[in-house]
């Protein structure tokens, strides 16, 4: 299955249009200035058509990237540390894998919301995304477009005859890669008229001022989304001699700032911290673009020295083609490498300037009793990488399981004792389960809907099972816990220290298995999970023998009604905390892909 372009994509529909638009009501001036009439229509159709092509291929080959480095990511991001260099590195490496900075700001707006990631880590993180999306600049300044319709057509082989999901999704990566190139190629051609071409030039020329060409190209990237895509066209352009090397800097820069976009957009209607992550990203480009905006001509003279010459026949607009891109996209690296360097010492300043212009404001004792029935860790913005959404859930999952965890933990001061008081805390509590078990569901639906592996597949259902299990074991509590304490209350039972005793001892047993069986679920342990089966005997076997033990005293002596009531609630609450065991089994064997004909993929077994 081919993914479909992210809706953000959409925005590019306008300025299609628009420039399409003024290109059709200029050309009858541009082409009697020139004296040289050019097809307008033909040239502007092409030169959209190879940049959607090229936007297609980067929007493929990062969706592809995303599914097979998918799990590698979650292993990565889930580390969190207070570390900033290893932030960097993070940054760095997840978003060079999946050629996107914008993949990676969206995820790190989504840990900050849910509290995974402190703002200072996040900064690292950002400051890390920024190098490695450098990335996709030296790629496409390979001058390979003669190669781009045989990776188009290998990977399209690949996606067709693959027998397993992985290689077709590597041929999708191929596919698009070679889509990139062909797209540039295309945009190439269609520039070619505009070489001798005065009044264009003339107007290119005007990008020498480098605030111009930093304003269009934060804009032009703000539009679309997408870095990748200006760097891509200033490439292209410079690639055919229409670009010089200060003005494709100020360009790159002017992408750099357009780029926060999207970060800015993930922020919109998530909590302050949120868009804190945001506001960090946006600084760090602006105040690096200020910083190095003077520097741009030595910027220039440094990158000319570090990046190959051209050969020493090519003069004029041949040797500008032949030198450009590459010192472009050597400008790029070198510019987001050197303001990480400057500013990673300044990352706690930076934090505090920012918590300063966007506080954080306490919530309401109101706003606390709404967020405790709202999910904590289930970000939309991660549903693009189905593996880092299926982490969020087991979070959320392990979430709704703590607040079963009270519940059970709330059973012998409630229902042993009749306390119908604290029995109305437990209703409220499961409420709030069902309200998560609600949230996560919708969600799960959401992820399962995306372009997904088979072993993502199957920890979706893994996923969606385990939340029915602790959701039953919820109702077991408020609904048939509930009515034994009524019971008890009503009949002013109360046990006798032996029968207390063995029902606390059985209690705590099952409180461990299901604490266990939670944290199987949570980071996919199986030794977690094990724990839980080898209790069987101890559980269930015990409960049986108890149970039986008791029945043959009883039925040997002659009892009081209220010991008789006694007797009834100790054997169905024994039946009960069995009940909650098995569940707390069940989600194990899950874990242990003994249940479900789950095939997931083991990564912190």
């Amino acid at each position: 299955m081919i993914p479909k372009m992210g809706v953000s994509k959409q925005n590019l529909l306008p300025w299609v249009m628009g420039l399409a638009v003024g290109l059709l009501i200029i050309e009858p001036a541009l082409a009697a200035s020139s004296g040289k009439p050019i097809d307008w229509f033909d040239m502007s159709m092409t030169l959209l058509g190879g940049l959607a092509i090229f936007l297609y291929g980067m929007e493929l080959m990062t969706d592809s990237l995303k599914v097979l480095a998918g799990d590698r990511m979650k292993v990565i991001l889930e580390k969190l540390t207070g570390n900033r260099i290893a932030g960097v590195l993070t940054g760095a490496g997840v978003t060079a894998v999946v050629q996107s900075s914008s993949v990676t700001t969206v995820i790190v707006v989504g840990f900050v919301t849910a509290g995974l990631m402190s703002l200072s880590q996040a900064i690292g993180v950002i400051f890390g995304a920024n190098i490695g999306t450098t990335i996709t600049a030296q790629i496409v300044a390979f001058k390979i477009t003669k190669y781009a319709l045989i990776m188009v057509a290998g990977g399209f082989g690949m996606l067709m005859m693959g027998r397993n999901e992985k290689i077709k999704h590597w041929g999708m990566m191929l596919m698009g890669l070679g889509l990139v190139f062909f797209g540039m190629s295309v945009m190439s051609d269609a520039m070619k008229p505009l070489r001798t071409f005065q009044p264009f030039l003339d107007m290119m020329a005007t990008m020498e001022n480098p605030l111009v060409g930093i304003l269009i190209a934060a804009a032009f990237t703000g539009l679309v989304q997408s870095s990748s895509a200006t760097t891509g066209i200033v490439i292209v352009m410079a690639t055919e001699g229409l670009v010089t090397l200060p003005a494709g800097i100020a360009l790159a820069f002017g992408a750099n700032i357009g780029t926060c976009v999207t970060a800015i957009l993930a922020a919109i209607g998530k909590p302050r911290r949120a868009v804190q992550a945001a506001m960090a990203h946006l600084l760090f480009n602006v105040f690096g673009v200020i910083i190095w905006f003077f520097f741009i001509p030595y910027l220039a003279d440094f990158v000319t020295w570090l990046s190959p010459a051209a050969d020493a026949s090519l003069t004029g607009q041949a040797k500008l083609a032949a030198e450009a891109p590459r010192q472009i996209a050597n400008a790029h690296t070198v510019f987001n490498v050197a303001n990480t360097i400057l500013f990673l010492p300044f990352a706690g300043l930076l934090a505090k300037l920012v918590e300063k212009l966007v506080p954080v404001k306490e919530l309401t004792i109101e706003e606390k009793a709404v967020a405790k029935f709202m999910p904590r860790y289930l970000d939309e913005g991660m549903l693009d990488t189905p593996p880092l959404a299926l982490s969020m859930v087991r979070r959320e999952t392990r979430r709704m399981g703590e607040v079963v965890e009270e519940m059970l933990a709330a059973v012998p001061a409630t229902v042993f004792t009749g306390d119908l008081d604290k029995m109305a805390v437990i209703r409220d509590q499961d409420d709030q389960v069902d309200a998560l078990y609600a949230a996560i569901n919708s969600y799960l639906t959401k992820v399962t809907r995306r372009d997904l592996l088979e072993s993502t597949s199957n920890e979706a259902m893994l996923l969606t099972t385990t939340t029915t299990e602790i959701e039953n074991i919820g109702d077991i509590i408020e609904i048939h816990m509930s009515h034994l304490a009524t019971m008890c209350s009503m009949n002013h039972v109360t046990f006798n220290e032996e029968d207390l005793n063995s029902l606390k001892f059985f209690h705590g047993k099952v409180q461990k298995a299901f604490g266990s069986a939670l944290s199987a679920v949570e980071q996919d342990r199986r030794a977690a999970a094990q724990i839980v089966l080898d209790m069987e005997e101890e559980i269930v076997v015990g409960m049986d023998d108890l149970v039986k033990k008791r029945q043959r005293k009883f039925l040997q002596e002659e009892h009081s009604s209220q010991e008789m009531a006694a007797f009834t609630l100790q054997t169905d609450i024994m039946e009960n905390l069995k009940r909650i065991y098995e569940h707390s089994k069940r989600i194990s064997k899950l874990v242990l892909r003994q249940e479900g004909g789950t095939a997931l993929a083991t990564i912190n077994s």
